[in-house]
């Protein structure tokens, strides 16, 4: 294939800068713009060994003195040959590199390349290739962890053995057919009750973990709201651990919503600090309250902030009906430093109540704690067997229907190939979920995610 480079560490200044090149001349592209008195040329140097030398421009002149690696195929991240420059992290210089690279034969790499050319030279399956960006873009520790398991092939591990053992049904149902008079086990569509069985409880509870890495992998959608000057906006800040939203005792102070991300219990939440709900006669105010509303409606989880030293409004009857309709809700009773008891009945039919103080975080632990009982990761499944995107889920989910309709066809005593016809489609569906069967725009689609250089 031909030869790519690109910039792998971003354009920001660091101490150090990376340039990585891939392909069948990576090598000899390289040895024309680095030159070290180590070796007479790159193609002489050892597999993933340092080289300090000098990087050159297309004048020949010196870029930068840095230091050279070389992988030969295939032992390499792409399975083809490559090099990588460690440069002093300045992207004038790395960017000089790049352009001597170019110069010299290579081209500019597609996001992605590096790691789809990793997928097509069979280095990865596409389970390991989108750990990879999850990896990246982990945002929890749980997160990360998880994206390593499937970098380490467990959730390949687990569906290649249900695919291998389905092919080997299907395989030993066509010997029997195409070869009569060979000695072959007879086939009996009954010996293979337990494997499919067995196939579609190990398929249900891959599906069953989606919920928990699209948690993991996205956050939760969260709205926080109530009436005005309740300490939303307050809350936020403590949430956040900064000043994020204008804080006054003025009613309608927050008038659009304000969107963040904070992690609490290991749990991002994915944080709308809305408008106070109130009738008013200002259309910027009015607007903002019907963006809350509407951010309240999309969310998964709903924070009714009410003020403890208040009697309920209609306005706060408001916010609890509608944080009561979200699929998670938690009642956040506030300015316990000011009212330790609420001067009103506690609300009922909440996942959780808790009395803070936003204005000094006295009990944000029992936020935390209920936002990790609520969405925290079950720790009883092993690091990378949690599903994480929708393209993964949904080639789980056809092959657990198909293998519960060829479960369900041999019980109702369907002939064996029109069995085995519906054990096809689970094996086509698991093909795609690793890449062993894969149309080229689901491909495509996995690799738009990546930057530059991955």
């Amino acid at each position: 294939m031909d030869t790519i480079a690109a910039i792998a560490t971003g354009n920001v200044i660091a101490a150090i800068g990376i340039i990585r090149s891939s392909g069948d001349d990576a090598i000899t592209i390289a040895d024309k713009v680095f030159r070290t008195k180590s070796v007479k040329s790159l193609t002489e140097c050892e597999d993933r060994k340092l080289y300090y030398g000098e990087l050159l421009n297309t004048e020949g002149n010196i870029i930068d003195r840095c230091l050279c690696t070389v992988s030969h195929a295939p032992h390499s991240y792409t399975g083809e040959n490559t090099v990588e420059f460690q440069c002093h992290g300045s992207p004038v210089v790395l960017g000089e590199g790049l352009r001597s690279l170019f110069k010299a034969g290579a081209r500019q790499a597609e996001a992605g390349e590096f790691t789809k050319r990793a997928f097509l030279n069979r280095r990865m399956d596409l389970t390991q290739a989108e750990a990879v960006i999850d990896l990246i873009d982990a945002e929890t520790p749980l997160a990360a962890e998880n994206a390593v398991g499937q970098l380490g092939r467990a959730i390949g591990r687990k569906t290649d053995k249900i695919y291998d053992d389905l092919v080997g049904m299907i395989s030993h149902f066509q010997a029997v057919i195409d070869y009569p008079d060979e000695d072959i086990d007879e086939f009996e569509m009954v010996r293979y009750t337990g494997l499919l069985n067995e196939a579609e409880s190990t398929l249900d509870r891959l599906l069953k973990t989606f919920d928990r890495g699209r948690i993991m992998r996205e956050g939760v959608p969260s709205a926080i709201i109530g009436k005005p000057n309740t300490g939303k906006s307050s809350l936020l800040n403590a949430l956040l651990g900064y000043d994020r939203a204008i804080v006054t005792s003025i009613a309608g102070t927050t008038r659009d919503t304000i969107e963040e991300k904070a992690t609490i219990g290991g749990v991002v939440l994915r944080l709308s600090d809305t408008a106070g709900l109130r009738e008013t006669d200002d259309t910027v105010e009015k607007m903002g309250v019907t963006r809350a509303m509407e951010a309240a409606k999309t969310a998964r989880l709903v924070i009714a902030v009410l003020d403890s030293s208040r009697t309920l409004t209609s306005e706060d009857e408001e916010a609890i009906n509608t944080a009561k309709n979200a699929e998670y809700s938690i009642c956040i009773i506030n300015k316990e430093d000011i009212c330790p008891e609420p001067v009103f009945e506690i609300p009922e039919g909440f996942d959780a109540v808790c009395h803070i103080s936003a204005k000094t975080g006295e009990g944000l632990d029992s936020l935390t704690e209920a936002v990790k009982r609520l969405f925290g990761s079950d720790t009883s499944l092993p690091p990378g067997e949690i599903l994480t995107n929708t393209r993964q889920a949904e080639a789980v989910s056809r092959a657990l229907d198909a293998i519960s309709s060829a479960r369900d066809a041999m019980e109702l005593g369907m002939t064996p190939d029109a069995v085995l016809s519906i054990v096809e489609n689970c094996c086509a569906a698991l093909g795609e979920l690793t890449g062993r069967s894969v149309k080229d725009d689901i491909v495509s689609s996995i690799f738009s995610r990546f930057c530059v250089g991955k």
